[in-house]
């Protein structure tokens, strides 16, 4: 009787790796968001478990976890820090600018920070909003 050749054996291995890619994309998770209500309306239980039902607003990293944006206007130098690329000492001067100057009306405003260049600016408009939950009713 003739022994399997190294092809035979790669062969047999290709096929049980690919037999295991189709059972894991079988029981792997679909891309249908966890919660059923929109980001806004998102919501921590007693737990600190998201969920759309009762329960406080979440701020800080929290927020930022669940896709939520800061408000620019209300946001602590902690809470502005944990935002990626803007770090503390760019916290610290927003804050600052922000307690200086009142509000931040404009991207203009941010802008003039020193330390905030177009990509920070960028980073700072995709992260948080510069309208404060009592002038629109969100709840950022």
């Amino acid at each position: 009787m003739r022994r399997p050749g190294r092809t035979s054996a790669l062969a047999a291995v290709s096929l049980g790796l690919l037999a295991l890619g189709v059972v894991a994309r079988a029981r792997w998770p679909d891309a249908k968001p966890s919660l059923d209500c929109p980001p806004e309306a998102v919501r921590l239980d007693s737990a600190g478990l998201a969920t759309c039902g009762p329960g406080t607003v979440p701020t800080g990293a929290r927020a930022l976890a669940l896709g939520l944006k800061l408000d620019l206007n209300a946001a602590s130098e902690a809470e502005l820090a944990l935002v990626p690329g803007v770090g503390p000492d760019l916290a610290r001067r927003l804050v600052m600018a922000r307690e200086e100057q009142g509000r931040f009306t404009s991207w203009d405003d941010v802008d003039a920070v020193p330390g905030v260049g177009s990509a920070k600016l960028q980073t700072l408009r995709a992260a948080t909003v510069l309208e404060s939950a009592a002038a629109t009713g969100s709840v950022w």
